[in-house]
């Protein structure tokens, strides 16, 4: 079982649960939920950006690395460090899209069930039809960290395909720090209020009868963002290594048993 597999049953599994504590307690779980948990995601939301801000230094170290080992041999402890941060990177990237790319099938399911309904039987269910936004936006959101990874971007390849490995490892690191961490971070900080403010009101469906999820939904900016930052220092620290004469690590490593 893979990993992302683990981590969806695991929520599932913790989702499960609270509503079978909510139900035995007549609904106390809830009621402390709802008075509770917009402070609570405020709180870990100012201290995850506190320890992301305190940890942005780090962002650098690949193009420190890279220019360092045009010059002279990389120490090998920061060797091992890009090698095996680029590795933990594409974990937690390949871990988070084998879990939401269940929401592909999901989103195939309800959509059929949704057609059915409406055109069969006349039947229209808001909460159904709202589900279609969030595992859209979950699936592609998500798991565009992995494609990253794995090259299923859509590119448009002039030069890069005939580059050397070092002109590749070039092009990555100029990608990286000039369009793809500035843009992500660009997205992290503007959403910061937009998402800060459906977190303090719980901010649910617009509709009586729809999903009360809103603000959950609007967090997977954030991470996106977030995800996208790690695997762009993943790719800079592939070119670093490169650059420095060293092997990289494959790039998608097992990505064979990791395919969306």
């Amino acid at each position: 079982m893979r990993a992302g597999d683990v981590l969806l049953l695991v929520l599932i599994a913790a989702t499960l649960a609270g509503l079978a504590i909510d139900g035995a307690t007549g609904g106390a779980l809830g009621g402390w939920l709802s008075a509770n948990l917009s402070a609570m995601g405020l709180t870990a939301g100012q201290i995850i950006g506190w320890i992301g801000l305190g940890l942005s230094p780090l962002i650098l170290l690949p193009l420190i690395a890279g220019l360092w080992g045009r010059f002279a041999r990389l120490p090998a402890l920061l060797e091992d460090l890009l090698r095996r941060g680029a590795l933990a990177i594409d974990a937690i990237s390949i871990t988070v899209a084998d879990a939401v790319r269940w929401s592909a099938l999901a989103l195939v399911v309800i959509t059929a069930v949704i057609v059915i309904q409406r055109y069969v039987f006349g039947v229209s269910i808001t909460k159904l039809q709202e589900s279609v936004i969030y595992l859209h936006s979950i699936l592609f959101l998500l798991s565009s960290a992995s494609a990253l990874l794995t090259g299923g971007h859509v590119r448009v390849d002039i030069l890069y395909s005939k580059l050397t490995d070092r002109g590749r490892a070039w092009t990555d690191m100029a990608g990286v720090y000039f369009a793809l961490i500035p843009m992500s971070w660009l997205i992290l900080e503007t959403s910061r209020s937009y998402v800060g403010g459906a977190w303090r009101i719980l901010e649910r469906s617009r509709e009586s009868d729809g999903l009360p999820l809103v603000f959950l939904l609007k967090t997977a900016i954030p991470v996106f963002a977030v995800l996208m930052i790690l695997q762009g220092l993943s790719m800079a620290a592939r070119a670093a290594l490169t650059l420095s004469g060293r092997e990289a690590p494959p790039v998608g490593e097992n990505a064979g048993d990791h395919e969306l």
